[in-house]
């Protein structure tokens, strides 16, 4: 834990106890504040409970007496509208603030040659990958990286600051919108595609958000950013142009005149303005298609800005083991391959996965984005066949009419069985089952991940014990 003592003494209010707020509220208690943690939700209550967290009703403090809000990243900030405390706050002159943003002083509290490096990532697709990459290959490298944020542990419950760690976290734009004072020695933007509009007042506000991510760099520090579509490759330009820091383009679609670049397969470090073979990336199990090319990219350019040698991060891609749900393996039975990729919630992020096969019997559906699947049109003639479930599930039957034969399933289940009896029926080479939504789970699902077990534990029911691959 990293206790947070700037509100020592002082009454401080938390709403929202899930990962992130309840390591907001213990690590506050540990630094000695006086803690007003609540949820609406009774559930979360009862476990913030469990965990050690005292509640207090803070629609009935005075909000004259609070230090400051901490709000989880999940509560509406701003967009469609601030929510009843934060206008509360907002009335009374207290702060609104987020976990990251109590990391974030921590860090500058400390003398300069205490701190430790920060290492964040953003975009809208490949952060989560990107950000356990980089953690991996720094570990593997013998140095000591404390992986979180929006992935795994929140920020605060990772291990207290100490000046040779290097933080290596992902950030969401909710969580960015919360941020002032975060310093990153390298940061890293991914991509950038509509999503979340409806909490950032639209697209101009989702980027705003993103930007985030480079503000305190100064010229000592380094931001890599995707040069793959057209909102990154103006950030990178103008950054290039405009910012104190250096800037390294990273593409899995250009050969970059000075930057990384992954095409087709193959790793190349032109930095230098000369360009360098690294490695070849078909030789990465757990980073298949253009994607994970990008991923790679991304954390190269970020580990040789924190002085890493070409030869050990290139051993370090070879050796990740990959995340669950995003295009895992779960399973092959009569030469068809399962491939879970729960993590796809939009089109962009479904994209990559039917990129990287053919004859593909896709499970598609959940509740759908504003742009449904209508930019994946180039990719339907890799589809043999879809099966869709959820929301969705007309809106994208009609998408699919007279391109990609489709059946309205409903359910997950339905769907994985009509998938696995097609693509054994059929008996062609390489068939691979698809679980790629292009939407979010909400209508059926707690969340991607829910989805995800669930559709792992599916294929499990299909494929014998001997077969089945494990993340």
């Amino acid at each position: 834990m990293i206790p947070i003592t700037e509100y020592a003494g002082k009454d401080v209010a938390v709403y929202g106890l899930g990962r992130s707020g309840l390591s907001a509220a213990k690590a506050l208690k540990a630094g000695g504040a006086r803690v007003h943690a609540w949820d609406d939700n009774e559930e979360t209550r009862a476990k913030a409970e469990a965990a050690g967290i005292a509640l207090s009703d803070i629609n009935k403090r005075d909000w004259q007496t609070f230090a400051a809000l901490v709000l989880s990243p999940g509560i509406p900030f701003k967009f469609p509208q601030p929510h009843r405390l934060v206008r509360m706050a907002e009335m009374t002159g207290v702060p609104v603030i987020g976990d990251m943003e109590l990391f974030a002083r921590a860090v500058q509290a400390l003398p300069e040659r205490a701190r430790p490096k920060v290492v964040a990532v953003t975009g809208t697709n490949g952060k989560s990958t990107t950000t356990a990459l980089i953690g991996h290959i720094l570990k593997q490298a013998g140095r000591d990286a404390r992986v979180g944020g929006n992935i795994g542990t929140g920020v605060l419950d990772l291990a207290a600051l100490h000046s040779n760690a290097i933080y290596v976290l992902e950030l969401s734009s909710y969580q960015l919108d919360l941020v002032k004072s975060l310093h990153c020695d390298v940061s890293v933007f991914m991509n950038l595609s509509p999503d979340h509009l409806d909490r950032h007042g639209g697209m101009d506000g989702y980027q705003a958000a993103k930007m985030r991510i480079f503000q305190n760099q100064t010229d000592k520090n380094v931001a890599v950013i995707g040069f793959d579509d057209i909102y990154t490759q103006s950030i990178a330009i103008g950054l290039s142009a405009k910012g104190p820091q250096k800037v390294v383009q990273i593409s899995s679609t250009y050969t970059l005149g000075k930057g990384i670049s992954a095409v087709d397969g193959r790793l190349y470090d032109n930095q230098s303005g000369k360009a360098e073979f690294v490695g070849k990336l078909d030789e990465c199990p757990a980073l298949i298609g253009r994607h994970n090319h990008q991923n790679a990219a991304a954390a190269y350019a970020a580990c040789r800005a924190l002085g890493l040698d070409p030869a050990t991060i290139m051993a370090g891609l070879r050796t990740f083991p990959g995340l669950a749900h995003r295009m895992e393996a779960v399973g092959e039975l009569d030469g068809i391959r399962f491939i879970n990729d729960s993590k796809a919630t939009n089109a962009q992020a479904a994209e990559q996965a039917l990129r990287s096969f053919k004859n593909i019997y896709w499970i598609a559906g959940g509740v759908p984005k504003a742009e449904g699947i209508a930019p994946l049109a180039s990719l339907f003639p890799n589809v043999t066949k879809a099966y869709l479930i959820g929301q969705a599930e007309d809106a994208f039957a009609a998408t699919l009419n007279g391109k990609v034969p489709s059946q309205v399933c409903g359910s997950l289940d339905r769907a994985v069985e009509a998938a696995y009896r097609d693509a054994k029926a059929a008996g062609e080479p390489g068939a691979v089952i698809l679980f790629s939504p292009a939407c979010a789970s909400f209508d059926q699902f707690k969340d991607y991940e829910h989805r995800g077990d669930a559709f792992r534990t599916l294929v499990h029911g299909i494929v014998p014990a001997s077969l089945k691959v494990t993340a």
